[in-house]
């Protein structure tokens, strides 16, 4: 026969450290099945936009039905050595570059770099160069973009000698930068004081042993 077991539950201020431990442990085990990464990728399209990049986007079915086009960015994290982010597109000269991303970013000296250093680039072949980036391979890191320079000059002129290197580079260094803002945004999201907020929030309740309950 149907018996009543009563159980004393608990919010996550009430339980000791190693229960809240638990409780944390269970949170961020299933807290992240939604595009969480969607704010840093957004940032990074406008950055893109900027530097001259136009990100090759691809088609993605909705849950609703219908399709939307999404831009082709992949990153694999955060704890083995081969992580990383990549991203296929067309790269080309974009005016203006060094100060428009100074006014986007104004603290952040990576891109302040990395758009100074293809504008050096630019302008020693007269702002004729361009790259295809495409991924190759199933890991997702720096080193899976197969990025192809070339100038278009009318009267044939080769690239300076430094030149693919220097704008592969500097496009690597981008997808490095990326794969920085994930981590450090992942790391947000799974830090203690968040986790503990959207528990609170959520109202969820626990056993003694920080077990989730119900």
């Amino acid at each position: 026969m149907p018996e009543i077991v009563e159980t004393t539950v608990y919010r996550l201020d009430e339980l000791s450290e190693a229960a809240k431990e638990k409780a944390r442990a269970w949170y961020r085990e299933g807290a992240f099945d939604y595009d969480w990464y969607e704010s840093v990728y957004n940032d990074f399209e406008r950055i893109c936009a900027i530097l001259g990049v136009e990100l090759k986007t691809k088609t993605v079915a909705l849950m609703g039905g219908g399709a939307r086009q999404k831009p082709c960015i992949w990153f694999s994290g955060f704890w083995s050595q081969g992580d990383g982010a990549c991203f296929e597109g067309h790269y080309r000269h974009a005016k203006a570059a060094p100060g428009t991303i100074r006014d986007h970013a104004p603290k952040d000296d990576e891109l302040h770099r990395l758009a100074d250093a293809l504008q050096t680039s630019q302008r020693r072949n007269f702002y004729q160069l361009h790259a295809a980036i495409s991924h190759r391979d199933r890991y997702y890191h720096e080193y899976t973009m197969a990025i192809a320079v070339e100038r278009d000059s009318p009267t044939y002129q080769d690239m300076t000698a430094d030149a693919e290197e220097a704008v592969t580079e500097a496009l690597r260094d981008l997808a490095r930068w990326l794969y920085r803002q994930l981590e450090r945004e992942y790391e947000y999201l799974t830090s203690d004081v968040v986790v503990d907020e959207a528990i609170l929030a959520n109202e969820y309740t626990f056993t003694a042993t920080g077990r989730r309950f119900g």
